[in-house]
């Protein structure tokens, strides 16, 4: 299992099609059970990785057959996403309005940045939420050997 000091991961890959969001969603649950996450914390974290994941399909403006990248972390209580597109446009901070559909998701991160992926074309993006870990003995003695 995890020795307390390295990070749990997991990572997938999905074509750049408006279908991936509901994909990466699905995933993201399953990993949260697997790695017994809060359910609010998973609802979060996944609202935001939905927002993301549709971001980098329909605004990436990457040539066809490029995919996202999907990378999640869980360290210390503490997840990770990040979520890695072809695409050269940064993502900038905005205010949502009442009646905007989009554009809410990284309002709910404790953090959030981007960063010009370092080997290639493209960005990542990521946030991170604190406190992820429920109650199970298991992962909240690893996450407290960590601290």
């Amino acid at each position: 299992m995890n020795d307390g000091n390295s990070p749990l991961q997991n990572e997938w890959w999905l074509p750049r099609h408006p279908r991936s969001a509901r994909r990466a969603r699905k995933y993201l649950r399953e990993l949260a059970e697997v790695w017994q996450l809060r359910a609010e914390a998973t609802d979060t974290a996944v609202l935001m990785l939905s927002e993301l994941t549709a971001n980098a399909c329909v605004h990436s403006r990457a040539p066809r057959g490029r995919y996202v990248r999907v990378r999640c972390l869980l360290h210390a209580g503490r997840l990770r996403i990040e979520v890695s597109d072809a695409g050269s446009a940064m993502p900038e901070p905005r205010a949502a309005g009442f009646y905007d559909e989009d554009g809410r998701g990284l309002a709910l991160a404790d953090e959030w940045g981007a960063y010009p992926r370092p080997y290639g074309i493209g960005k990542v993006v990521w946030f991170e939420l604190g406190d992820c870990l429920g109650s199970a003995p298991l992962l909240r003695e690893t996450a407290d050997e960590v601290q």
